[in-house]
Formats: structure tokens, sequence, C-alpha cells
């Protein structure tokens, strides 16, 4: 499998300061840091830079939703002598070198860690829901409680309690409304799933078991990382 790692400075520098610059000052800063990294790999010219952000909640904050700084940036990147811009699948239809790894660090782009899925009280708190669930589903499948065409059902809607989002969203530094709507869906989600599973949804699934009270960097999902060494 070929993997590919995020550049935590230069994903964090456009998620999260150069919001703040002016867009000609911002494309100079980003350029200059990939000038130095191509220096520095001079041998080794298969060498790729990887900028990885979550999407929806950075452009919100530049002018214009970014198109002055994005615009500027690829017409910058593409004519520069040392700097290419590709995508993943163009670049491995290249067959370039690649390097194997012995071991591979278990963990994620925030703090290096799974932190932000769990380990907080409400976090592991749903965690146990959906492991309830899960053992229910099990003995449901075994025992052949539900089959064909309701099975399939079931399988589905244990794929969407499953989603990591849901736990991404617990914990007292999300902001409250938001956490509200996320707590109260998950809880919906799996009582849909004992329905389906024919049996009866446990009564804590009646009750709210987390709330939010603060706000993340840049009103949206995701935080800096600070990738571990």
């Amino acid at each position: 499998m070929a993997c590919f790692f995020r550049d935590d400075g230069l994903s964090d520098l456009i998620g999260f300061e150069y919001s703040n610059w002016h867009a000609d000052d911002a494309i100079a800063n980003l350029v200059h840091h990939l000038e130095n990294i191509a220096d520095a790999c001079q041998d080794n010219p298969g060498s790729i830079v990887s900028i990885i952000l979550d999407g929806e909640n950075a452009w919100e904050y530049y002018p214009e939703n970014g198109y002055y700084f994005l615009d500027a940036l690829y017409e910058k990147i593409s004519a520069h002598p040392k700097l290419n811009l590709t995508t993943y699948k163009d670049y491995l239809s290249k067959k370039p070198q690649i390097s194997n790894l012995d071991t591979l660090v278990a963990g994620s782009w925030v703090y290096g860690t799974f932190s932000t899925w769990i380990g907080d009280a409400d976090k592991n708190r749903a965690w146990d829901m959906l492991g309830d669930a899960k053992h229910a589903f099990d003995h449901a499948v075994s025992q052949k409680i539900i089959q064909g065409e309701r099975l399939l059902k079931a399988e589905k809607q244990l794929a969407v309690c499953e989603g990591s989002d849901w736990f991404w969203w617990f914990g007292d530094y999300n902001p409250a409304d938001t956490v509200s709507d996320f707590e109260h869906l998950f809880r919906l989600n799996l009582s849909i799933l004992y329905t389906l599973i024919n049996q009866e949804a446990p009564e804590y699934l009646s009750q709210t078991f987390t709330h939010g009270s603060g706000a993340p960097a840049m009103g949206g999902v995701m935080r800096p990382g600070q990738q571990s060494k």
C-alpha cells in the first residue's frame, strides 16, 4: 500500500494562518517553504509534499472564499521551475521509487493521537453504546432473527452508527448546538438499529449523554495538528 504523509506545518498554515494574510504575502511564504523543501530533496527527485486540508472549513475565512489566494497560488506554482502540481494518482502512475516502512505508528493528524474520537468520558460513553448495539446485532444475526432484506437494512444502519464523525463531535470543546444535534441523531440511529433487529432499545438511548460548550479553531471541525516526532 502506498502511503502519503501530510505536511502538518504547511497544511495548517493554509487552514489556520494564511486567511489573515494578504494573498500575495501568503503565497510567497508558502512557495518559499516549498523551495526550501525542494532544495533539501535534490538527491531524491521523486519527492512529494502532501498538503491536505479539511475542505469545508478553511475557505470561508478567506476573502471571496479563497478565490484570489488559490488562483494566484496555482498560477505561481504552475510556472515555477522547481515545483510541480500533481495528484496522488498521477504521481503513482509514474512508478516512483517507494521506500518500505517496517513499522507505522497509529494516530491521526490531530495531535498525532486518536483523542479526537476516544478517551473523553462522553466519547467513551458513546463507544459503549455502540458496543452494546453491535453485540445485539451479532446476536440477532447468529440466531437468524433477521434475514434477507431486513438484514441488509440492519447492516447498512449499523454502518451509519459506526461512522467516526459521531465521536468527533462528542465532548465539551465543541459548540453546544452542534453537539446537541449530533448527540440526538446518534441516539436516534442506534434506536433505529434496535428496531431493525427486532429488539427493544435500551432506556439510556432516551437520555442526553453529552453537552458542548466550546468553539473549535476557525469555527469548523478541524483543529491544528501537532504531529508527534
